[in-house]
């Protein structure tokens, strides 16, 4: 669709940047900044061969931002999608007069139709690995047994037990998908594994079925039979059946859970389960953007308990959580705190510190990578000793902050340097197709800039003396700033109309005559303007809107 428009732009053109508009931007608005960019680069205005090439250009570039976003369907789709929306196959389909909203679901109904062309190419691989580490040696040494054995004088540390699950989904069809898992499972020199292969069908918008067929060295054959079903909107439920097969005969089991929705960030759950540890849960869960909160009862054999959480979000790019929870039943009471944070971009770092009457106390660390979970349950000891429970607390912190500044934090920004520099080589070609056509838009603008300058002289309005674009660096690196800052004196001074300059919220690389000198670099607008004949200046955020004349700009004559 946008091919048709005219020539074809760089995918990162933002239209509204490039007509100097607001994205809620009215067609007056829009016809007006149209108006005003054709008369400054309609070829017909410039004489010179190569002046006239380059205003061809630009005049096809405008054209094009304006015949998209003139029209309300087109409009709609680059607004949720962007340029890609309006490369997306099938457009041509669709009925015009379509609300945003009609115009979401077909774009979506499109990605499903592309999705299911390549279904037999996707997996949905997922794993977890648990090393439990047995450390009570470091705070329950009976040294009376060891004072004749060599080398007793150090603690042992030893691994008594291991867990390694996997599984991964292969899509069918577009409604059914196979699921194959496996596991082995090891403890004090005892272990076995099991092996299951599930088949999903996608029935119907409200539910699913599953069947599962599983066998292991432990257990013999097993069965099941998975449900799930919305029973309204705001409530579903699960079903789980399995039959499993063993030396001792034919242990049946079923699992039901009823989930309803009590607001928009709670749910309730009820929970049945019937078998060898029969029990009924309830609990109600609430989850906002600051935090979780969980509450649980549960009443069986041969564990009844009761359980409370909570977990605070931070909102900071680390996604940094800290949660406490307190648990209690007939096998005791167990309290647990810890903190999670994100380490790199698809990895999180997590460690709990557990305490509880009889378990004594462990150090629990989880590193989440991707869709793989590392998980090391390290018990400590089976006593309440106040240092096995500070030297759980503090010694994972001072590792952390250590391993922060020595190792991830450094590698965090070499691995950054390195896909700047990737994403760089990547649009040096868009970057300097960007270049040139700031470089002609520039030209272009002389003899509009020059009668608009003589026209603010003469009412005393407003001049802008220089202004600048780019990553501003400190006084110790001027040689730097002179790459990655521009000067945009002539397309600021070409926006300016009647004393007056409005930029919108939007990427300032965008507007004509500007291209962005510093990619993926934080980037600012520092402004020297005149108006009435007293100096200015203002530095603004790349995204932000700014206005001047202000008096908060003016430059205090003493100083």
């Amino acid at each position: 669709m946008a091919a048709a428009l005219g020539e074809e732009v760089p995918d990162n053109e933002d239209y509204y940047s490039l007509l100097n508009v607001r994205r809620e931007a009215s067609q007056e608005e829009l016809k007006a900044a149209y108006r005003r960019l054709c008369m400054l680069y309609h070829p017909d205005k410039h004489r010179d061969p190569e002046l006239k090439t380059q205003a061809e250009r630009l005049f096809n570039l405008v054209h094009q931002a304006y015949e998209v976003l003139s029209d309300p369907q087109t409009r709609a789709i680059y607004d949720i999608y962007g340029r890609r929306g309006l490369e997306m196959e099938g457009w041509e389909v669709v009925e015009r007069k379509r609300t945003p909203a009609e115009i979401r679901e077909e774009f979506e109904r499109l990605q499903r139709e592309r999705e299911e062309r390549r279904l037999q190419q996707r997996t949905n691989p997922k794993g977890t690995i648990s090393v439990g580490i047995d450390a009570t040696d470091l705070f329950d040494r009976y040294d009376e047994e060891y004072e004749d054995v060599p080398g007793s004088s150090f603690p042992q540390i030893e691994i008594n037990k291991m867990h390694i699950s996997q599984s991964i989904e292969a899509p069918l069809t577009a409604t059914d998908t196979a699921i194959l898992s496996g596991n082995l499972s090891t403890q004090n020199g005892n272990g076995g594994g099991s092996i299951n292969l599930a088949l999903r069908r996608v029935t119907s918008a409200k539910g699913w079925g599953e069947l599962e067929f599983g066998a292991g060295d432990l257990q013999g054959p097993l069965f099941g039979l998975k449900i799930f079903r919305n029973l309204t909107p705001r409530c579903f439920i699960t079903t789980n059946c399995a039959l499993q097969f063993s030396s001792r005969g034919i242990r049946p089991g079923l699992t039901t859970v009823l989930a309803r929705n009590l607001d928009k960030n709670t749910m309730g759950y009820l929970q049945w389960r019937w078998g060898i540890q029969s029990a009924m849960n309830t609990s109600i869960v609430r989850d906002t953007k600051t935090s979780h909160f969980t509450v649980a009862l549960q009443l069986g054999i041969p564990h009844s308990f009761m359980m409370v959480s909570y977990q605070h979000k931070f909102q900071d790019e680390d996604q940094t959580r800290v949660k406490g929870s307190l648990k209690a039943g007939f096998f005791g009471t167990i309290v647990e705190y810890g903190a999670e944070r994100k380490i790199s971009r698809h990895s999180i770092l997590g460690a709990t510190v557990s305490v509880g009457v009889p378990q004594g106390v462990s150090l629990k660390i989880k590193l989440n990578r991707a869709s793989q979970t590392y998980f090391f349950p390290v018990h400590l000891t089976d006593q309440l000793l106040p240092s096995a429970v500070f030297y759980a607390t503090v010694g994972p912190l001072v590792i952390y902050f250590a391993m922060h500044r020595l190792i991830i934090k450094p590698y965090l920004r070499a691995q950054k340097e390195r896909e700047l520099e990737k994403q760089r080589e990547s649009t040096a070609s868009d970057i300097l197709q960007k270049k040139q056509e700031a470089e002609a838009a520039v030209r272009l603008m002389q003899e509009s800039v020059r009668r608009i300058i003589e026209a603010e002289e003469a009412r005393m309005g407003l001049i802008v003396v220089n202004a600048w674009y780019g990553k501003f660096v400190n006084d110790n690196s001027r040689k730097n700033e002179k790459v990655k800052v521009i000067d945009v004196t002539v397309p600021l001074q070409c926006l300016v109309k009647d004393s007056k300059l409005i930029l919108t919220e939007a990427s300032k690389a965008g507007l004509p005559g500007f291209y962005d000198p510093c990619v993926g670099e934080e980037k600012s607008l520092k402004v020297l303007y005149q108006f009435r004949g007293v100096l200015h200046q203002v530095m603004s955020a790349d995204n932000e809107a700014l206005r001047i004349p202000k008096q908060s700009h003016r430059i205090d004559a003493d100083g």
